[in-house]
């Protein structure tokens, strides 16, 4: 079912028929704040005042065109423009997928749109993680997150535990004040990059967690998975990582009341949060991480009259 749902995330006639379903958009809902800037601001200040942090994410990707490059970039610098009036800028950064800024048209060119989202974000008191993408991308995102942070030490890079390249990277991505988001993986990749079983995918999720938690960076732990949260935890309390080193990070609508939970706790959770009309290809991919969300999909188009 995942790879399926992958694929089709990949295919425009399947895609072209998901979105103009009327209940795809009802559905999407759970997962996406909305359409707009509002939107996104709205859900922000929402999840703020229950006690949660946010990541940002103006939804879009593979971008073909000079002008959607700078469009999206544009769109990004007017959000953070927006959370520095709403008061909600710090504690709500952005993630910037980079083929959404041009790395697939023009490397300087993707650099050129990072770099004014990341000074930006740094006048607005907050900063930006860079997403990563398919396996094809991954050495050329690291590079240029290695290359804004030499102007903008903050920028978080994602490392995803499904790759056999990942605990390597940790490695090396486990100084001194370096940002980690560990997730899963949610691409579809072939055997020969990336791990195809699920427990040899969390496996490699515990290592790669335990390498960060051991560094000296700050590790962003991202699952919702309940096996891997409790493995985090023991392993936060055999390294003795102090509360305000790390932080744990959840998809908007996933677990909402885990979030509740660990941030009763006393930890920092971040919930990411996309917002924006390009949310088909995103939608497919939560649909593929979860059967539950199959289901629940499943369910509202059976239940749409």
């Amino acid at each position: 079912m995942r790879a399926v749902l992958l694929t089709a995330s990949r295919r425009k006639s399947v895609r072209r028929v998901v979105e103009h379903a009327p209940i795809s958009r009802q559905v999407v809902r759970r997962f996406v704040a909305g359409a707009s800037i509002e939107d996104a601001v709205r859900a922000t200040r929402g999840l703020v005042e229950s006690g949660l942090w946010v990541s940002l994410d103006h939804l879009g990707e593979d971008t073909t065109e000079i002008a959607q490059a700078k469009a999206t970039t544009e769109a990004y610098l007017t959000l953070l423009e927006q959370l520095v009036e709403s008061g909600l800028a710090t504690k709500t950064e952005v993630s910037v997928k980079l083929s959404a800024v041009g790395q697939a048209l023009d490397r300087l060119l993707s650099v050129e749109n990072a770099s004014r989202i990341c000074a930006a974000a740094k006048a607005a008191g907050t900063t930006v993680t860079v997403d990563m993408e398919d396996h094809t991308t991954t050495d050329s995102t690291l590079d240029i997150v290695r290359e804004l942070r030499a102007d903008f030490p903050s920028v978080g890079a994602v490392l995803q535990s499904y790759l056999h390249r990942t605990e390597a990277d940790c490695q090396d991505f486990a100084g001194t004040g370096s940002r980690v988001r560990l997730c899963k993986g949610a691409y579809n990749e072939p055997e020969s990059v990336a791990y195809q079983r699920r427990e040899d995918v969390d496996d490699s999720y515990r290592r790669c967690l335990r390498v960060l938690l051991e560094g000296y960076g700050y590790p962003m732990i991202a699952t919702h998975d309940p096996a891997l949260v409790e493995a985090a935890e023991s392993l936060i309390e055999e390294v003795g990582r102090a509360d305000d080193t790390f932080e744990f990070q959840m998809l908007y609508g996933i677990r909402p009341d885990e979030q509740q939970r660990l941030a009763r706790g006393g930890r920092t959770v971040r919930v990411y949060v996309p917002y924006g009309d390009e949310w088909y290809e995103y939608l497919m991919r939560r649909l593929a991480e979860r059967p539950a969300n199959v289901k629940f999909f499943l369910r509202a188009l059976a239940s749409r009259d």
